[in-house]
């Protein structure tokens, strides 16, 4: 069987400058904090010990102040760099699309607006790849690229079933021929891609025509 790369033939990669890979570095740390928020609230609600309880809940104080100094200086240094201001005005004009969306892509997918879709969807593994060999046929099946990406996108394919007439109506057109709905939503995470790509590569915001 062959490996991902060698299905996909991703492009290389250009080394980040110091200020893309301090970018990459707060995006990661904020995904790191949200993270750490979500284990120590499982622990919070889990725990019957009093004095636990109390330190877990300063924890959880702390971390969620942190968390939020750290999402404005996030939005500072996107929005005093022209072309990651420009990025994330265009990426946010489609709904479904927030900042973590658009901060998330940003810095860990330079590669939106700069390849055709097949490519991209290849790239963060939202293309069906076959298990083909000889004369057996197996099924499609994504695998492979960008894990952080593709899990940001998945909460925004699933915003942008309810709020995006694009992704919604691809979505609920699968869903009524009977496909399942994992399949249906992945196919909602490649036109939600798809449509973000183009919109990098023409330089012109959402619109719905």
């Amino acid at each position: 069987m062959r490996c991902w790369g060698e299905v996909v033939h991703p492009p290389a990669r250009a080394l980040p400058d110091a200020q893309a890979r301090s970018l990459g570095a707060l995006v990661a740390r904020r995904r790191q904090l949200v993270e750490m928020l979500a284990a120590e609230s499982n622990r919070h609600r889990q725990t019957q010990a009093r004095r636990v309880r109390e330190r877990i809940a300063a924890h959880l104080t702390w971390l969620r102040h942190e968390l939020h100094e750290l999402e404005r200086e996030l939005h500072d240094v996107i929005r005093t760099t022209p072309i990651w201001r420009e990025r994330e005005n265009l990426l946010t004009s489609v709904p479904g699309v927030g900042d973590v969306t658009a901060h998330t892509l940003i810095a860990e997918l330079p590669e939106l607006g700069a390849l055709n879709r097949r490519r991209i969807a290849a790239l963060i593994g939202v293309a069906p790849l076959n298990r083909d060999s000889g004369t057996f046929r197996g099924r499609r099946m994504i695998a492979g690229g960008r894990a952080n990406v593709r899990n940001v996108l998945y909460m925004a394919a699933v915003t942008s079933i309810r709020w995006n007439p694009a992704v919604r109506t691809q979505y609920h057109r699968l869903v009524a021929a009977g496909r399942p709905v994992k399949v249906a939503l992945v196919a909602a995470m490649r036109k939600l891609l798809v449509i973000l790509n183009a919109i990098l590569r023409d330089g012109r915001p959402w619109h719905p025509a």
